[in-house]
């Protein structure tokens, strides 16, 4: 493992890689804790912003390219950024049940699918982890 690829990268894919895995370490943390605690709460609402700044930074990033300077990566974005305000209204709400759906999707789409691609080889991010050259 080698950050040397990652801090060769624009500004922009630095910081959305950092805050998509700081998410994924909050993630951890949060799904440890009591839901409904007050520190669930502030903890939810710190991985809420960071996973918009996350999608949002996406739109910077034009590697893949389907349309104009969008590829399948804004798509996942548009959804992500959708998702958390489903997710924040249904906690409001006090829908346990949607919550936890939406947020568990997130989890799953946002982090875990669009994490693994990110690991493709051609990617910074294969290169980051499997230490070879981009």
């Amino acid at each position: 493992m080698s950050f040397a690829p990652l801090f060769a990268a624009p500004a922009v894919v630095q910081i959305h890689a950092f805050l998509a895995l700081a998410a994924v370490v909050l993630t951890v943390i949060i799904l440890t804790l009591r839901k409904g605690s007050r520190l669930h709460r502030k903890l939810g609402w710190t991985w809420v912003l960071m996973m918009a700044a996350v999608a949002l930074s996406s739109f910077w990033i034009n590697q893949l390219r389907w349309v104009g300077p969008f590829g399948p990566t804004h798509i996942l974005s548009v959804i992500t950024l959708v998702s958390l305000v489903g997710g924040v209204r249904a906690a409001r709400r006090h829908d346990r049940r949607r919550h936890a759906r939406i947020m568990r999707a997130l989890v799953f789409g946002a982090l875990v699918v669009a994490g693994g691609f990110t690991l493709l080889p051609g990617r910074i991010m294969h290169a980051v982890v499997f230490a070879t050259t981009f």
